[in-house]
């Protein structure tokens, strides 16, 4: 496997190792410091919105603040490049899928098609079970045409497995060589085969740096469906979930999703330590900047934070 960036190596949710050459474009107070990698950061992708839903671009890190637990934070990373990402996609293929398949598959294609080119991509299939689109061996693919085959792969068919697949994703995320993370789930949100808990499942949602997308195909006839939990994963994660009113809109909505991976900033500050190994720690990111009125702003709400077992962390 390629060496991993410094930054990939995770110490706890949110925290992470940093080396500044990995982020191009990213500005320093002092050009003249380095960060040493065992700094710990948390590392937010923040996206900020105008009135009209539009991205706001050209804003500088002095627009943003950062609360951890309601105290100011002092960002000591700061980007607004277009960086590649790692990116999940995860199809639900049960049976109550089977009607809406040509339209998630083809919204699938689209959020491949208006990424970044050197994104790399998975694909994760899941009914009863959840299974890799790629082919064996090939956890990752940037081929527009291999990542098309790897969506079709699947039969829809059987249970929903979701808790699975998206510990599933989450896991083969940190895998990837890109420092963005983010998983895109299109399902109902419903779960009626899994083995793994909502709890855990939402326990590595906290301790993961990925955004979680979802794309919600809600249809009120199903008792299973949930999509109070897709709002819940975005919230958490600071991604947004989309309820689209039928098929015709699921294709604008992929492209939507991967205009805004490419446009978030990336802002980092170190946590400070508290007492106790363990914390769930509320994060919010104000932004203000003359000449925009009532901007918005969406980020991970929430990361816990655990106590590095690195002897020489600091």
């Amino acid at each position: 496997m390629a060496r991993r960036s410094a930054i990939q190596k995770i110490l706890v949710a949110g925290a992470v190792l940093f080396c500044p050459s990995v982020f191009p474009g990213m500005s320093r107070e002092d050009q003249g410091y380095t960060i040493r990698s065992e700094v710990r950061l948390v590392l937010l992708d923040v996206a900020v919105k105008d009135p009209r839903g539009r991205f706001v671009p050209g804003l500088s890190k002095d627009n943003f603040t950062v609360l951890e637990d309601g105290q100011p934070q002092p960002i000591t990373v700061f980007g607004r490049e277009d960086l590649p990402v790692t990116v999940g996609i995860l199809v639900d293929e049960s049976r109550s899928m089977a009607t809406k398949r040509e339209d998630v598959l083809s919204a699938a294609q689209a959020l491949i098609q208006e990424g970044n080119p050197k994104d790399e991509v998975f694909v994760l299939n899941f009914n009863d079970r959840v299974t890799r689109g790629l082919p064996h061996g090939i956890l990752f693919s940037d081929n527009i045409s291999q990542l098309r085959s790897a969506l079709y792969r699947g039969t829809p068919e059987g249970k929903t497995a979701l808790n699975d697949a998206i510990i599933a994703g989450l896991k083969q995320l940190e895998m990837g060589r890109r420092d963005k993370k983010a998983l895109i789930l299109i399902s109902d949100g419903g779960d009626n085969a899994s083995r793994h808990t909502r709890q855990e499942m939402l326990d590595l949602v906290e301790t993961s740096l990925a955004t979680i997308y979802a794309i919600g195909l809600d249809d009120p006839q199903d008792p299973e469906r949930n999509p109070g939990l897709l709002r819940r994963l975005a919230h958490i994660s600071g991604g947004e979930a989309y309820f689209p009113d039928g098929p015709s809109q699921l294709s604008s909505l992929s492209r939507s999703i991967a205009n805004e991976m490419r446009t978030r900033y990336t802002i980092g500050y170190r946590p400070q330590t508290r007492s106790g190994t363990h914390s769930l720690r509320q994060v919010r990111v104000r932004v203000s900047a003359p000449g925009h009125a009532r901007l918005a702003v969406r980020t991970r709400s929430r990361y816990r934070y655990e106590e590095s077992t690195q002897p020489n962390a600091k």
